[in-house]
């Protein structure tokens, strides 16, 4: 395998060895968020456990399930494709060829076995073993994508790590929390961006009374102050300040493209742009001038900043009004197949500053 050595400094000048093993940290950080992830979509909506006296492993018997669907057992394979891809590259130093792949496709499947063993006991979900064996045949062909392109893809993000990636300490963290953020966009909110509303799992509203404006003025508020906060983090990424101007509007470019595609799976098509009101284009256009000027603050600076505009964004998503258009995309978004699915992605919503703050705080002080 070929190497590339990456520059001795970060974007703060402090030298900051790079290793095989440090290399390996990204593919263990996503494998244990999907791995987490997997578990809270498994066992959504946590709520509701009944011990009805059943045997938590009779759906092993070799019975053919009385409910499936062609679009379930497709599902179940897409999902658990990325652990056994994920855990075969976080285990490729085991010694033996095979080892990574047997290991991911056994730990796969035992996760599989426990999700489907605790879903006995909750009312909303069934058991099935045709399930098992759908999320056990993805981790497989997971594994084994991994097993084949492994290596290729180590020589990839060696080389774009060494010339992009700022080589600052715990850096395969904060891109597996932008890699969240994502997530994050295809949950059915109106306000772009507004992560950290805890109004519905602390069931709690402010008791406040809005003006007809002062839902355009907070939505405006809001990107700005999120785009401010993750384009900030976004440049603590990369590898020097000039590379940040291209690769900030680059992920912005993705996290719009995310967006089109959850609004035309939500509300069709032709609703693709729904979401980008008079309030999100404003707050596009002053958060990218004041973006611009942000970047060339120090480092230290930059990281401080993020870290206020993060908390700003999440007091204000809080004290933001309610949209009816919010709550008719949520009861489309929670039909059918997507019950699970919106459950995650809210969660995810409502975590996300809460696990971005620390990092932010720990990166300042490694400045």
């Amino acid at each position: 395998m070929s190497k590339v050595s990456p520059s001795p400094s970060d974007v703060a000048g402090n030298a900051v060895p790079d290793s095989d093993g440090a290399l390996d940290l990204l593919p263990r950080y996503l494998a244990l968020v999907w791995i987490v992830l997997t578990i809270y979509g498994s066992l959504y909506p946590l709520s509701g456990w009944q011990q009805n006296g059943a045997d938590p492993f009779a759906f092993l018997e070799w019975a053919w399930p009385r409910y499936w669907t062609v679009f379930d057992l497709v599902t179940n394979l897409i999902i658990y494709m990325p652990t056994g891809f994920l855990l075969t590259l976080a285990l490729r130093r085991l010694p033996g060829r095979w080892s990574g792949v047997i290991l991911a496709v056994l730990l796969s499947g035992l996760l599989s076995l426990g999700m489907e063993s605790l879903q006995t006991w909750l009312p909303s979900r069934f058991s099935s073993n045709l399930d098992l064996g759908s999320n056990t045949l993805g981790a497989l062909l997971g594994a084994l994508i991994a097993f084949r392109a492994g290596d290729m893809l180590w020589r990839w993000w060696r080389f774009l790590r060494a010339r992009l990636i700022a080589a600052r300490p715990h850096v395969d963290l904060g891109l597996t929390l932008l890699g969240l953020w994502l997530m994050t966009l295809l949950s059915p909110e109106t306000l772009l961006f507004g992560v950290g509303d805890l109004r519905q799992t602390l069931n709690w509203l402010p008791t406040l009374s809005y003006r007809p404006e002062t839902y355009h003025v907070t939505e405006t508020a809001v990107v700005v102050c999120n785009l401010l906060a993750v384009g900030l983090f976004a440049a603590a990424m990369t590898r020097g300040r000039w590379l940040a101007y291209l690769a900030v509007p680059l992920f912005f470019g993705l996290a719009a493209l995310v967006r089109c595609l959850s609004a035309a799976i939500l509300a069709g098509p032709e609703q693709f742009l729904a979401w980008l009101t008079p309030g999100v284009r404003e707050g596009f256009c002053v958060g990218a001038i004041i973006l611009a000027f942000a970047l060339l603050l120090p480092p230290l600076g930059r990281l401080v900043l993020a870290a206020l505009c993060l908390l700003a964004g999440a007091m204000l998503v809080n004290l933001a009004p309610i949209d009816p258009y919010s709550l008719d995309a949520l009861a489309l978004w929670r039909q059918g197949h997507f019950l699970n699915f919106n459950g995650l992605t809210r969660w995810i919503s409502c975590i996300w500053p809460f696990l971005a703050l620390p990092y932010l705080i720990l990166a300042s002080r490694r400045v």
